[in-house]
């Protein structure tokens, strides 16, 4: 891809309200502009922002990277094709996140097209990851879902310390663990957001990770939207897309 190109592409992202003095990522612009990506990833760029997302979150060239819940892999592949050949990215989902996004994940790894993504499926509390091997790890829009419980659609309770504890010993020294999530109001249950809404208090998310591995670093204000109603699902007509979203960057020491 030639420097037009690149700049094309970013230019097509840039409009945004507030972009919190983020600087975009030459390598994920050029992994946005990848003439492979498919259409219904490119419609979602504009309200997902990953080319300062990704960026604020230090996405390089040749690492390995954690994308645990995954989900339907939108973000698996841009961090993809970001890593490149030299690195690699470790898809996770528990069982049901695969009957859901099944789809999906059909159409994303159909003939091996991400070849450097390396699937695992696992509950959470069953996961077992590899010691200091990642570095960096992603929680986008799923730090609600380790408060989530419907064991009648096979979602388990998860044991969120002990997931923090696994991406701690899983994560090198230095390494970031970028996540997003849906914003609940202040003081809101996290059961009852993640059950009802698919949301989540973000002070909740900090205090998850107080006391462990994982110093706090910054927000991106890229995602926020003060016009959200917090009290209403993010799926809910009209809101899905439009959530005020935090995106946090922690350490781990």
């Amino acid at each position: 891809m030639d420097c037009a190109q690149v700049i094309f592409t970013l230019l097509l992202l840039v409009p945004c309200d507030n972009v919190g003095g983020a600087s975009i990522n030459v390598e994920v612009a050029e992994a946005l502009a990848s003439p492979g990506r498919m259409e219904k990833d490119r419609q979602s760029d504009p309200f997902r922002r990953p080319d300062l997302v990704l960026g604020f979150f230090e996405i390089q060239p040749g690492m390995v990277v954690l994308d645990l819940f995954s989900g339907g892999g939108y973000y698996t592949e841009i961090v993809s094709r970001v890593v490149g050949d030299q690195g690699e990215v470790v898809a996770h989902n528990n069982a049901a996140y695969v009957a859901y996004a099944k789809d999906d994940i059909d159409l994303r790894y159909a003939d091996n097209r991400l070849a450097n993504v390396n699937r695992i499926t696992s509950e959470a509390d069953q996961l077992d990851l590899p010691a200091s091997r990642f570095d960096a790890a992603l929680v986008m829009l799923t730090w609600h879902d380790f408060y989530y419980l419907d064991e009648e659609n096979g979602w388990p309770a998860i044991d969120e310390a002990s997931l923090v504890s696994k991406l701690c010993a899983a994560l090198k020294p230095g390494a970031v663990l970028g996540l997003t999530d849906h914003v609940a109001a202040d003081g809101s249950d996290p059961q009852e957001t993640a059950q009802n809404l698919h949301r989540i208090d973000p002070q909740r998310i900090k205090a998850d990770l107080q006391g462990s591995c994982f110093e706090y670093e910054g927000e991106l204000q890229v995602l926020r939207n003060s016009a959200d109603d917090h009290s209403q699902p993010m799926f809910a007509e009209g809101v899905r897309g439009k959530t005020d979203r935090v995106v946090y960057k922690f350490r781990r020491r």
